[in-house]
């Protein structure tokens, strides 16, 4: 199994321009040929497992340990950075912390197991892989319109579930609230794991794996959809005020409000469907997107960007100019 984690093209695909100065073209032959090697010498299903299990581990277990490392650590400065202040910090307990790693990681390995089998059920049920695992590299435009329809499908099955199913009245919502929302104020990242298996199951792996059952995407294409999801959920998890991005500052903070209200809105992953529903607590998708703008100051640097490039124009326009007129001089 080392060999299959320390060979994933996706890894060093993404590492080789921090670490040489090769060219793209090399990066990408050089990415060619570790796939090909990898889809020649492994079943699909286990390149399918270890891979996403490799992304959820390096994007998400990580960056929380050192979260919660950060939090428990240095918590007067912590809670400077924290949505709702000191009451998003994590306990200074460290039995409950390890209680809560343990879930975690349990449930990350049981995700992996119940991933391991709806794939085992489709591939027997498809007569073949779920997801395509050629040699052949998926094109651009194909990779975009799948995860334009992962993101889309994903959207609306983590809304209506989570709001019909996980907050409203039944056993899986009892489950949910107790294990989940057992902390007060804005969450830490080491939460997004750490929630009774079977809500678990229904909020964060059925909306990103039944898509791709419907679309069958090639397996880099699942792979590059799982580095977005995961690091999306792993940043608005973790409760801070400065998480970077016009779109994920506003994620983090619905989900901030979501817990902190105690599940009362906010049940979209991107806030989207809250939006049209009316189902948003405090600044919605679309307010948002208006105050981060403002923030970064985006209509400054467009009309900068824009004058900017009506110089330049005006320039080549006078340059033309001048050089008409010499030659009618000359």
């Amino acid at each position: 199994m080392l060999d299959v984690l320390l060979s994933l093209p996706i890894l060093s695909y993404f590492a080789a321009p921090a670490l040489t100065s090769w060219s793209t073209s090399l990066n990408l032959l050089f990415f060619y040929l570790t796939w090909s090697t990898l889809v020649l010498s492994h079943s699909p299903l286990k390149i399918e497992l270890i891979g996403t299990l490799a992304v959820r581990v390096v994007l998400w277990l990580v960056p929380s340990l050192l979260f919660l490392l950060f939090d428990t650590g240095i918590p007067s400065l912590s809670e400077s950075i924290k949505l709702y202040g000191s009451s998003s910090l994590p306990r200074r307990d460290a039995a409950s912390q390890l209680k809560k790693l343990l879930l975690a990681v349990v449930n990350l390995l049981l995700f992996t197991a119940v991933q391991a089998a709806l794939s085992i059920g489709a591939t027997m049920l498809l007569k073949g892989p779920l997801f395509k695992t050629s040699t052949t590299l998926p094109l651009p435009w194909q990779i975009i319109k799948h995860i334009g329809w992962l993101y889309t499908t994903r959207e609306v099955l983590t809304y209506y579930i989570h709001r019909n199913i996980l907050h409203s009245r039944g056993p899986l919502a009892n489950l949910h609230r107790g294990y989940a929302h057992s902390h007060r104020g804005a969450p830490y990242s080491l939460m997004l794991y750490a929630d009774h298996p079977l809500p678990l199951m229904l909020h964060r792996l059925l909306p990103v794996y039944l898509p791709s059952l419907l679309i069958r995407p090639h397996l880099l294409t699942y792979f590059l959809f799982t580095v977005f999801t995961t690091v999306e959920e792993m940043m608005s998890m973790s409760g801070y005020s400065v998480v970077p991005g016009i779109i994920m500052g506003g994620v983090a903070r619905r989900t901030a409000t979501h817990y902190a209200s105690g599940g009362r809105g906010n049940f979209g992953a991107w806030g989207l469907l809250d939006w049209i529903n009316g189902t948003s607590v405090g600044k919605d998708v679309m307010e948002d997107i208006q105050d981060e703008a403002e923030k970064h100051q985006l209509k400054e640097r467009g009309e900068k960007a824009a004058n900017d490039v009506g110089n330049l124009v005006q320039d080549g326009i006078d340059g033309l100019r001048k050089k008409r007129a010499s030659k009618k001089k000359a």
